[in-house]
């Protein structure tokens, strides 16, 4: 698949990720969005320097690997000459040990997990939210008062839990500067 999710709204790269998750054979994905890559792929090519590295493990364990933040670094390190980029990471792996550098890892998918569950609760939350606008739009649901309510409180959860994820987000950048 190249490019799955270009067009696709946030349900629908749910509903595709749950799909190719189910198949069991094996798919290969091109793709720069890393929140649809993330708990799909169990392996990450790279391909650069007129040769294909196999990487082991997530997207984020790719970054994570090649102090990234995202994919758009990525080619943008892999433009530069090597001289200019390997001197900042050798320099880095040096002042991080290896219990550092495991535990650092560890916090990051942490986060990256409550990410993702933060950004499904929203999803869901949201496909709720546009029902009940459908229900309100109708001349029964709106004298109804306890569906009203109920939209608002589910708006003030959506806002809340969209708090959360910005908090979470900042925290894994900060991590991940680390």
């Amino acid at each position: 698949l190249d490019e799955p999710t270009n067009h696709l709204d946030m349900a629908s790269k749910e509903v595709l990720k749950k799909a190719i998750s189910e198949f069991d054979g094996t798919a290969i994905i091109v793709s720069h969005d890393r929140d649809f890559l993330n708990g799909l792929v169990s392996k990450v090519y790279e391909f650069g320097g007129g040769k294909v590295t196999e990487h082991l493990g997530g997207i984020y364990d790719f970054l994570s690997k090649k102090k990234l933040e995202n994919l758009q670094e990525l080619e943008i390190a892999s433009s530069m000459p090597a001289s200019e980029s390997e001197p900042a990471s050798l320099e880095s792996d040096n002042k991080r040990s290896y219990q550092e550098q495991k535990d650092l890892n560890r916090k990051i998918r942490k986060l990256e997990k409550e990410i993702g569950e933060a950004e499904n609760d929203i999803s869901r939350m949201e496909s709720q939210l546009s029902s009940m606008e459908q229900q309100l739009a109708t001349p029964e649901g709106a004298s109804d008062t306890a569906l009203l309510q109920s939209y608002l409180d589910l708006k003030q959860k959506i806002e809340r839990k969209m708090n959360s994820w910005e908090q979470l987000t900042l925290d894994i950048e900060k991590y991940r500067k680390e």
